[in-house]
C-alpha cells in the first residue's frame, strides 16, 4: 500500500511532458530529478529562475555571486519546493553565473552531473556539462527576452504580424475592458500579485525590494502603500475604477519612499534615495533600482496602450519629457525603451501577470509576454 502511495504521489507531480531518461537526448524534467535524488551521471533540463539563497529562498535579481543556479519545469515558477538547486562549478561561472550572465534569468538549460542535496535541498552537484537549450525561454509561461508566447495562438492571435500603430491598435482592442477593482480591493491584490515567493507571509516593496509583512500596510512609517507607477496626477485621473485602480501598474512601496516619488517622470540620475538603495531622483524625475528598471517601463507601456481615449476613458501616452505635471504624459520613452532591453523580463514579473490576468483583471500586460513590441510600436 505505501509502495503504491508513493507511485501516484510520483506521477501526480510529475508533468505529463516528463518522461525523459536521464540522458543528453532524454534529459529528466526537474521534478523527475527531485523524485530521483541519488542518481549520478544523469542529464536534467528545465528554466533558469533564480540564484539558491538557503534551503527555502532564491534571488530573481541583484545576484551577489555565480556559484548556483535553481531551475525548474516552468520558466514563472515561484514555488521553491518545485526546484533544482544546482552547484555552479568555477569553470562554468563565466558563461552561466547569474551574477555574470544575469539575462540568462528565464533561459532553458541541459545539465549534466549527480543528484543530490545542495543547501539542504534537492539539488545537482558534480556537474560536468552545462549548455542552452535550443526551446530558449518562451515554452513553458512567458516569452522572457522575447520571441513566442502560449498565448500567441489564442489571446494575441490578432495581433500576430503586426507593427507599429496597427500593432499598438490591434493590443489595446485585446486588453481593453478587463474587470475593474475598486481601490479598496487593491489592497488584496496586490497581497497576491506581490508575494515574496520565498515567504507567502510577505510581499516585495518595487522600489526598495524589501520583503515585508503583507497586512503591514497603511500611512505610517515604514507601511506600505498602493504606489501608482503610472502617477495618477498625470492625467489627473486619481484613485477611480479604472487607470485609478489598474493593478497592471499598482505597485507595493514603502510609504516614504512613495512619498518622495510622488509624480515625478522616469529618467536616468540624481541623488541616492537612502530608504531604497539603487534609487535615484532629482526635481523632475525617478530612477528605479537596476532590477525593476524593465518592469517599471513595461508597466507604463501596457497604460499607454490599455488607456486610449475611448469609452470616455483618458488618452494616456508616453512622450520624451518629463515635468508632464498634470497632463496625460509619461517620460521619458527614450530611457523607458533603454530600460525594457536592459532589465528583461523576470519570473516574479511573468507570475504577477498571470495571476492578475487568471484572478483579477482577466487582462495581460503584453510587454511583459513580448517585450519586443515596445520596439514595434515606439
Amino acid at each position: 500500500m505505501l509502495v503504491m502511495s508513493l507511485v501516484v504521489m510520483y506521477f501526480s507531480i510529475t508533468p505529463s511532458f516528463a518522461d525523459g531518461s536521464g540522458t543528453a537526448e532524454s534529459p529528466y524534467s526537474v521534478q523527475q530529478a527531485i523524485a530521483n535524488q541519488g542518481s549520478s551521471g544523469v542529464a536534467v533540463e528545465g528554466f533558469i529562475v533564480g540564484k539558491p539563497e538557503s534551503s527555502t529562498s532564491i534571488q530573481t535579481s541583484n545576484f551577489s555571486d555565480d556559484y548556483a543556479l535553481a531551475i525548474a519545469d516552468q520558466a514563472n515558477e515561484t514555488n521553491v519546493n518545485n526546484m533544482l538547486f544546482v552547484q555552479v562549478p568555477s569553470s562554468f561561472r563565466a558563461t552561466y553565473g547569474l551574477k555574470s550572465n544575469p539575462e540568462l534569468l528565464g533561459e532553458m538549460i541541459t545539465i549534466s552531473g549527480s543528484l543530490t542535496d545542495y543547501f539542504a535541498h534537492p539539488g545537482l552537484k558534480s556537474v560536468s556539462s552545462m549548455n542552452l537549450s535550443d526551446s530558449g525561454s518562451g515554452d513553458n509561461g512567458g516569452s522572457g527576452s522575447g520571441g513566442t508566447s502560449p498565448y500567441d495562438s489564442t489571446y494575441y492571435q490578432s495581433a500576430m504580424g503586426k507593427t507599429g500603430n496597427a500593432l499598438k491598435a490591434e493590443l489595446h482592442m485585446i486588453i481593453d475592458d478587463h474587470k475593474e477593482l475598486s481601490y479598496s480591493n487593491v489592497w488584496d491584490a496586490l497581497r497576491v500579485t506581490d508575494e515574496d515567493p520565498s515567504n507567502p507571509n510577505n510581499v516585495i516593496l518595487l522600489y526598495s525590494g524589501r520583503s515585508q509583512s503583507k497586512y503591514q500596510n497603511g500611512g505610517n512609517v515604514d507601511d506600505w502603500n498602493r504606489e501608482h507607477v503610472w502617477a495618477k496626477s498625470h492625467g489627473d485621473f486619481g484613485t477611480a475604477m479604472g487607470p485609478g485602480t489598474d493593478v497592471h501598474h499598482l505597485r507595493p512601496t514603502d510609504v516614504s519612499v512613495n512619498g518622495t516619488r510622488g509624480n515625478l517622470d522616469f529618467d536616468n540620475g540624481g541623488s541616492p534615495q537612502p530608504e531604497a538603495p539603487g534609487n535615484y531622483y532629482d526635481s523632475d524625475s525617478w530612477e528605479p533600482r537596476d532590477s525593476v528598471k524593465g518592469d517599471v517601463a513595461r508597466m507604463i507601456f501596457y497604460m499607454a496602450v490599455r488607456y486610449e481615449g475611448d469609452s470616455g476613458e483618458l488618452d494616456l501616452e508616453v512622450n520624451d519629457f518629463v515635468n508632464n505635471g498634470s497632463a496625460p504624459y509619461m517620460g521619458k520613452v527614450s530611457v523607458l525603451k533603454a530600460w525594457n532591453e536592459m532589465d528583461p523580463v523576470d519570473s516574479f514579473e511573468e507570475n504577477r501577470n498571470n495571476v492578475i490576468y487568471d484572478q483579477y483583471q482577466y487582462n495581460r500586460n503584453p510587454f511583459i509576454d513580448h517585450p519586443e513590441w515596445v520596439e514595434a510600436i515606439w
